[in-house]
């Protein structure tokens, strides 16, 4: 498929669980077999979603997080110095009852990391980074809460390390709605408080902001990179400061404005 080139394979045949069909509701638990550094820190436990009296776990509403989950469904700006550590490929109101998957897995797939560490290489020439051990999130065709359109985002979170370096990947397929209704967003799934996308080590100094967050002109997501390959962001991750971070906004569409 087209999307091949951009999102990692996911779904039932790569064996992926699913979060429950539920407005904000998260994945289980899920131990890590190989520790994710992160902003400094190694963590072994992840959450996908919103906590909602759950376990704790892949949250619905865009966000994979460490050790805690990450309750809210309407962005917040970042940082939030409240020691919740997390990243953030599309914080919004995602309402998978409504339609769409939220799929995951942890994976040591030879493929799989074979082909994260080829596209690593090309980005990070000089990381010399093998991946041992990756995890991937995939909201497939996810409505909005409120929906009364059949508007649906299509995004990934891959994480990826050798247990000293890591790395994220943000792939954007496909980005039709930014808001939901409880985040005051019209009919169409824009306006309000539109979706954020980021990282937040959950102290008060490093967290790193993709342009556009929080602003209408998230939706020109898929459209921009900090690597050269429209739709997809990738980062270095385990040191005190986020790194392939761009010094400029990079550009956008013609007929698209950040502003």
């Amino acid at each position: 498929s087209p999307a091949g080139s951009l999102l990692y394979p996911f779904g039932p045949e790569q064996q992926d669980r699913v979060t429950p069909k539920l407005d904000d509701g998260t994945s289980p638990r899920l131990p890590l077999a190989t520790p994710f550094p992160f902003y400094g820190r190694q963590h072994r436990s992840l959450y996908v979603g919103r906590h909602l009296g759950l376990p704790l776990q892949v949250n619905n509403n865009g966000v994979v997080s460490f050790d805690s989950p990450v309750k809210q469904y309407q962005p917040q700006p970042l940082p939030l110095a409240d020691g919740r550590p997390f990243v953030a490929p599309f914080w919004g109101d995602v309402d998978n009852v409504r339609g769409g998957e939220v799929f995951y897995r942890e994976s040591s797939d030879p493929e799989l990391l074979a082909r994260v560490t080829a596209d690593i290489s090309s980005y990070f020439p000089d990381s010399h980074f093998v991946a041992t051990w990756a995890f991937v999130a995939t909201w497939d065709r996810v409505n909005y809460y409120g929906s009364t359109t059949n508007k649906a985002n299509t995004f990934q979170a891959v994480l990826a390390t050798d247990s000293k370096v890591s790395f994220v990947f943000f792939n954007y397929w496909e980005i039709q709605w930014t808001t939901g209704e409880a985040s005051d967003g019209d009919d169409s799934g824009l306006g309000g408080t539109p979706a954020h996308a980021g990282f937040n080590s959950g102290d008060d100094t490093n967290f790193y902001n993709l342009p556009g967050s929080r602003t209408a002109a998230i939706i020109n997501i898929t459209g921009t990179s900090n690597i050269g390959l429209p739709g997809r962001w990738v980062f270095r991750v385990d040191e005190a400061q986020v790194t392939g971070v761009p010094t400029q906004l990079p550009e956008v569409a013609p007929n698209s404005c950040w502003l």
